[in-house]
């Protein structure tokens, strides 16, 4: 069973649980405070706005007991997956480098973009070619991915972008990146391929009647 957690204020949960059944995976809602079931086999830390982003985003949540749950988890080789504000968790939490903070903007931004597929040999990722380029909705204000420079060339050296912001040809360009992103990451690995986290929302891509289903290829990391 992959479990889907709960915060007070996450809104994608059922999301999540019903993009993930779409591709034959059984899932279901665990609520922070009950701890990660016995069954548990994946997790995802789901969207939303957890303790309504107070402090900064994912920062309260990152904090709950379950996360205990989860590093050890994600240390025994379980799929971890952060999604927008999971992925903001995430990074608080310390599963994966750098951050996530304010859009360039200053303002929330719902739209869909482009991201190029940067390696298909992960789990994530293995649905695709390297190099494809795949349209997945974004819905954040906190969007944008800032590391130390130091921190962003290991990232870099050890191949741990999953996707970019791209244009629909596959250019990463300043122009194609919505928030300000550091080199246009839009989702990147933890320390183990097993962990990931990304601001744009896969299971938002994942059911036909939502308009694509570009999304599917990294929910099927479960299966």
């Amino acid at each position: 069973m992959i479990a889907v957690i709960r915060f007070g204020g996450s809104n994608c949960d059922r999301d999540a649980v019903r993009a993930l059944e779409t591709v034959g995976v059984d899932a279901d809602i665990v609520w922070h405070e009950d701890g990660l079931p016995a069954d548990t086999e994946g997790v995802v830390l789901p969207g939303g706005f957890s303790y309504g982003d107070y402090l900064r985003a994912g920062a309260m949540a990152a904090r709950s007991p379950i996360l205990n749950d989860v590093r050890e988890a994600a240390e025994s080789g379980t799929p971890v997956l952060g999604i927008c504000n999971g992925a903001q968790i995430g990074c608080e939490a310390g599963l994966t480098p750098g951050a996530f903070t304010t859009n360039r903007s200053a303002r929330f931004q719902c739209e869909h973009v482009n991201l190029r597929v940067e390696r298909a040999d992960t789990p994530w990722t293995a649905a695709y070619d390297e190099g494809d380029v795949v349209e997945f909705p974004i819905a954040h204000g906190e969007g944008r991915f800032e590391i130390p420079d130091a921190e962003l060339a290991a990232v870099e050296d050890e191949n741990r972008v999953l996707f970019r912001y791209c244009d629909a040809d596959g250019n990463v360009t300043d122009d194609a990146n919505p928030n300000g992103s550091k080199h246009n990451v839009a989702g990147l690995l933890g320390a183990d391929e097993t962990v990931a986290v990304m601001m744009p929302h896969p299971e938002r891509a994942a059911l036909p009647l939502l308009g694509g289903t570009d999304g599917q290829g990294v929910l099927e990391a479960f299966a």
